[in-house]
């Protein structure tokens, strides 16, 4: 391995982590799916798509081509939409070096299978689940591009694996923390999309800091509850890849899933509020993934079945608040 860098993904957190990893020491390669991109980058240190005015380090390169990226790379980042990680990765995996480091940045659940994206990696790629590393937490990349004080958790079973991807992205602006916790970390990034998505709802039909905060709060147990049934440490969602997360993404009008609901609130469809944002909004199809996942476990998550209806049946936002506030009352759990 020639101990470089390959960020697979020029989108606007895969743009900023390679400036983080860069101005960590590290030499990086942004694969991008265009090629004007991956000459922008390359050439003009730039990223004329996202982050446009972020003039990236000399230490960071750009590639068309997604196999010249992962050639003998030391540590391959994964940046690319949750959505088309398996068939990606699917067309990447023969140039992966045997001993490389997996990241994955993504945050959502796969639709159809019900995979977290670490075991999307490790099915496709056929490593071990002690390859993959999973980077999770409040990490809103337009802050992070200005060295804005910001933190993360690094996940993994293999400290040796964390404790690399940690000092690779060690910057004075960026401090990581690891975790062993990957379930809980990876459900906490995914399920927060989904509660922005209603936080921005609400935000756009003019609810108070008392509903936002009530769905922040609820969207945590809901998160929790979840978790906890399928492994997850219920610590982890107090932290960094929990509470964290959800608190920027509700909260941050940088935050493409709350901008996401704030159009849909207003009353627009998913196509229209598509179109406004042009960005993915990962918990639009998360949620329907999140809910099959939810209900193979048998547990309740509300306000992830209402944002469902809303995205996918339809459902006119102030039935789903009717919905919500109307279920029988029962005490306050996170069991």
């Amino acid at each position: 391995m020639t101990g470089h860098v390959a960020v697979l993904g020029a989108g606007s957190w895969g743009t900023a982590f390679a400036k983080i990893l860069a101005d960590a020491g590290r030499d990086v390669t942004i694969w991008a799916r265009r090629q004007p991109v991956a000459e922008a980058i390359r050439l003009r240190r730039h990223n004329p798509e996202y982050l446009p005015d972020l003039r990236l380090p000399d230490r960071v390169t750009g590639t068309g081509s997604a196999a010249e990226a992962i050639r003998g790379a030391e540590i391959v980042v994964l940046a690319v939409p949750s959505q088309t990680l398996r068939g990606n990765l699917a067309e990447w995996v023969g140039d992966l070096h045997p001993e490389a480091t997996l990241v994955s940045l993504m945050k959502g659940i796969e639709l159809g299978t019900t995979k977290r994206m670490s075991e999307v990696i490790v099915e496709t790629a056929r490593v071990t689940p002690d390859r993959v590393v999973v980077v999770s937490g409040p990490n809103l990349a337009p802050e992070i591009a200005a060295e804005q004080p910001a933190a993360t958790v690094v996940a993994g079973t293999d400290d040796r694996r964390a404790q690399l991807v940690q000092a690779s992205i060690r910057t004075p602006y960026f401090r990581p923390y690891t975790n062993d916790d990957v379930i809980g970390c990876e459900l906490g990034g995914a399920v927060k999309n989904v509660i922005a998505l209603a936080y921005g709802i609400a935000t756009a039909m003019g609810f108070g800091d008392n509903t936002r905060a009530m769905l922040m709060t609820r969207g945590l147990a809901e998160t929790a509850r979840l978790g906890v049934a399928l492994g997850a440490d219920p610590i982890t969602f107090a932290g960094l890849a929990g509470m964290g997360d959800l608190v920027a993404s509700c909260s941050s009008p940088l935050a493409r899933n709350r901008t996401f609901g704030e159009h849909l609130g207003r009353g627009e469809t998913l196509e229209q509020a598509q179109a406004a944002t042009r960005q993915t909004a990962e918990g639009v199809k998360s949620c329907l993934a999140i809910r099959d996942l939810a209900r193979a476990h048998g547990v309740e998550m509300p306000i992830t079945e209402q944002i469902e209806r809303i995205c996918h049946e339809g459902m006119d936002p102030r039935l789903a608040v009717d919905a919500l506030m109307s279920r029988t009352a029962k005490p306050e759990s996170y069991e």
